[in-house]
């Protein structure tokens, strides 16, 4: 018998009935993954990445992180047509490397959808406040900033922020819309990401004639001196700093126990979603650096909303910001539906208590996850500013891409008979080595406390593990 650490969970051949309704097909996960994708990296992290470290380069961040992201994707594709399970990187872990592994990586997760859905609804904060301000509307600034932030009030006077109150607004509202029940807000939120499309192309063919070739030169500014402040290593931090934005690919995973036909609909929905935000994201972050320079974006969250300004649109400036508000909505609704199916699967196999896999009896859904997660997120985007939200996020998507990767040479090697309904190309190690070397530079450009932070956020998930997941295993039960 294996040590703990090391079990490893059999191949499902068929994916097993945990209660959740399956309602959801290949357009509803692709809607699910781009809308997701396409939100906070694109509408707010690109002009604080501009501003920054990489300047009218940001676009070639983008590219570097999609490319990054593509390695990535095509092993989860793999992974997700042999384990047609809930879970994402947790569950092909835990099949593949073993129960010590999957607990990591499980707990990253946590830590990466909770983050994530903070640091949307800080985003989202913004543009709500912009909207408010534009309709006339006055809210107190202390009300829309992070605690301890030092803000100007109408007055001249600089004073303390207390919390971001829209951002808990809206944690709870999307988590109130998931407690609903996943058949009627997947179609809502495939309404809402129809929006979003539209809202982006309409947002580009208006600025296509305003984008200024002045503002796109130098492409790649002269670095600084100092590492990540702009030049090639700007760049490269820029692509850390954005790369929470493509984990829409990673949340379709979660969601294989409410899919119709997992093996085949999760692979295609997988690639699917990366391809089209990678092409939305390049596009329209080179029109934002084009009509607008860099250097005006340096601590702006809000780029799209300082672009439609420049161009002296009062109502369609209204209208797409209102698009946009609306738009968020399917980002912190992914993401909080991977969290719950994340929590969800490691409880069924004993390594959370089992609070996590209840499921409600009208709904179907964990209500217990849901709440939860709100709590937490509400916190944490009421309290801590977007950009130390941005990079968690990132260092603990990369590091899950990076797992799964792994992975997938794993199982090559340890199952190289069994079924797959995708596999990566180029044979069982380069595109899983590919993307571990992208994945891994982008991580090393990151700076050193959001190292820090994910350590000390690995090493409490170790010792919850230690006193509570090590013992309570239902695989070392059946095992014995």
């Amino acid at each position: 018998m294996r040590r703990p650490f090391w079990r490893t969970k059999p191949i499902q051949t068929a994916a097993p009935n945990m209660g959740l309704h399956r309602v959801l097909g290949p357009w509803q996960l692709v809607a699910l993954g781009v809308g997701v994708t396409v939100g906070a990296g694109l509408f707010s992290m690109t002009g604080v990445a501009a501003g920054q470290y990489a300047g009218p380069a940001v676009t070639l961040s983008f590219i570097i992180a999609a490319i990054a992201c593509a390695f990535a994707g095509l092993c989860y594709a793999e992974l997700a047509g042999m384990i047609p399970e809930a879970g994402s990187a947790y569950t092909y872990a835990y099949t593949s490397m073993g129960e010590g592994i999957a607990w990591i990586i499980g707990w990253d997760l946590i830590l990466e959808y909770t983050v994530n859905a903070s640091t949307v609804a800080s985003s989202w904060s913004g543009y709500f406040g912009t909207l408010l301000h534009q309709i006339g509307i006055p809210v107190d600034p202390r009300l829309l900033a992070p605690t301890g932030a030092s803000i100007m009030m109408p007055d001249g006077q600089f004073v303390r922020a207390w919390f971001n109150a829209p951002a808990v607004f809206i944690i709870f509202a999307v988590t109130g819309l998931l407690m609903y029940g996943t058949r009627g807000s997947s179609k809502i939120n495939m309404a809402i990401v129809a929006l979003k499309l539209l809202i982006i192309g309409s947002v580009t063919v208006i600025c296509l004639p305003h984008i200024k070739s002045a503002n796109l030169h130098p492409f790649i500014p002269t670095n600084t001196g100092q590492f990540g402040a702009f030049g090639p290593s700007g760049v490269m931090r820029a692509a850390g700093l954005i790369f929470f934005a493509y984990i829409g690919f990673d949340i379709v995973s979660t969601a294989a126990q409410d899919s119709h036909n997992p093996q085949r609909n999760i692979p295609l929905s997988i690639l699917g979603s990366l391809v089209l935000a990678a092409l939305i994201y390049a596009i329209f972050s080179f029109v934002i650096v084009g009509v607008v320079n860099y250097r005006t974006m340096l601590h702006d969250p809000n780029p799209v909303a300082t672009v439609l300004h420049s161009l002296h649109i009062p109502w369609f400036s209204a209208l797409i910001t209102f698009g946009i508000a609306l738009g968020y909505i399917s980002v912190i609704y992914g993401l909080l539906m991977g969290q719950s199916r994340i929590c969800l699967s490691m409880a069924k196999d004993g390594l959370l208590p089992s609070l996590f896999e209840k499921l409600n009896e009208r709904s179907k859904t964990p209500w217990s996850s849901h709440i939860l997660t709100a709590v937490i997120a509400s916190l944490l985007a009421a309290c801590l500013p977007i950009d130390i939200l941005g990079k968690m996020t990132s260092i603990g998507t990369l590091l899950a891409f990076i797992i799964v990767c792994f992975g997938v040479m794993f199982l090559r090697l340890r199952q190289p008979n069994a079924v797959r309904r995708f596999r990566t190309p180029g044979g069982p190690f380069l595109v899983p080595i590919l993307g571990i070397l992208s994945c891994g530079t982008v991580m090393l450009a990151m700076d050193l406390m959001t190292w820090v932070r994910l350590a000390l956020w690995l090493l409490i998930g170790l010792g919850v593990y230690a006193c509570y997941g090590l013992h309570h295993s239902r695989l070392k039960h059946k095992q014995h």
